[in-house]
């Protein structure tokens, strides 16, 4: 069986795939990231990247024409988010999609703490007088301990991230599809049903996918009814939030952390890096020295899975709802 691969795991776990019965295509994405689809189309090797019975990459739509890909059953994306894939030909063609929920979960749920921390500790103003030199007590922090945090989604990120926040004595809620509860929470809203929660939580995280139902849901009506002094952070998705519904209202809360927005990378000429209140990362909080591992653990289960049966081990049972 065939794979092409745009993502090197190491020559080892490289072998393990071979080992298990995969003939390996490997192009970097680096090769092609700038590319046109016809400058790839002429390649000497394009027929045999065609080929594939499997593909495991990131953003290489745009360069490859997946309708040529006859052979083509199963994609695996070293992303955890899908927006970059055909979707509907997945569909149409019963191409199964996985991805990489679990890899960054680490990594993402300690920027999670790393960020509350911050904002509750004011952070950034203190780095400010540490660079001028300036010796100054400041009195406006507050505690974590006994605040209620909130969850946009409760999946594999939000669930790591309640993990480590339970150690400082907070309340834990959460909101998905349908309000089911989700072991680590202490409750859980459907994302139908959930102003309480923005009434009531302190701190709201949103780390909900891309999907018709969650883009634009912290609007001016939901903002309007959160605390005064709350914290927002957004790790997911970033159309989850109205940024200009946000610049209007920003000053209502102790701290706004955005580690995506709408359109990436952020505008200079936008107005959220001006803000004292206001923590921006370049959607940076999924970087770790031990991602690729979990990556390739992941990829090797579900390539083995696949061979023996047709199916990996992990996968989107729903592409449409993106999860």
């Amino acid at each position: 069986m065939k794979i092409f691969i745009n993502r090197n795991l190491g020559t080892e776990r490289m072998k393990e795939l071979e080992d298990i019965g995969y003939d390996i295509i490997y192009v970097p994405e680096r090769d092609f990231r700038n590319l046109k689809r016809e400058d790839v189309e002429a390649w000497d090797n394009i027929d045999e990247i065609y080929s594939a019975d499997v593909w495991f990459t990131y953003m290489g739509f745009d360069q490859f024409d997946i309708t040529k890909m006859k052979n083509l059953k199963y994609i695996h994306l070293t992303s955890a988010g899908i927006n970059q894939v055909p979707v509907e030909h997945l569909i149409k063609k019963d191409i199964i999609l996985s991805n990489n929920t679990t890899g960054y979960a680490i990594p993402m749920a300690e920027s999670v703490v790393m960020y509350i921390l911050e904002v509750y500790k004011n952070s950034r103003k203190m780095f400010k007088y540490q660079d001028s030199k300036a010796w100054k007590t400041d009195m406006s922090w507050i505690e974590l301990s006994g605040k209620r945090v909130g969850f946009l989604g409760t999946g594999n990120i939000a669930r790591e991230a309640a993990k480590r926040l339970r150690v400082f004595d907070v309340e834990l809620w959460g909101v998905n599809t349908n309000g089911r509860f989700i072991d680590g929470f202490d409750r859980c809203f459907s994302i139908n049903n959930c102003d309480e929660f923005f009434r009531e939580c302190d701190v709201i995280v949103g780390i909900m996918p891309a999907t018709e139902s969650t883009t634009g849901l912290i609007d001016e009506e939901k903002m309007l009814l959160m605390k005064e002094g709350s914290t927002l952070i957004n790790i997911g998705r970033g159309n989850l939030i109205n940024e200009a519904d946000l610049e209007k209202n920003i000053l209502k809360f102790r701290g706004v952390v955005l580690d995506v927005v709408e359109e990436e990378p952020l505008s200079t000429e936008s107005k959220l890096w001006e803000y004292e209140n206001v923590i921006i990362t370049p959607h940076n909080c999924w970087v770790s020295e031990n991602n690729i591992e979990r990556l390739a653990d992941r990829v090797i289960e579900n390539m083995e899975s696949f061979i023996k049966t047709g199916k990996p081990k992990e996968y989107l049972k729903n592409i449409k709802k993106g999860y």
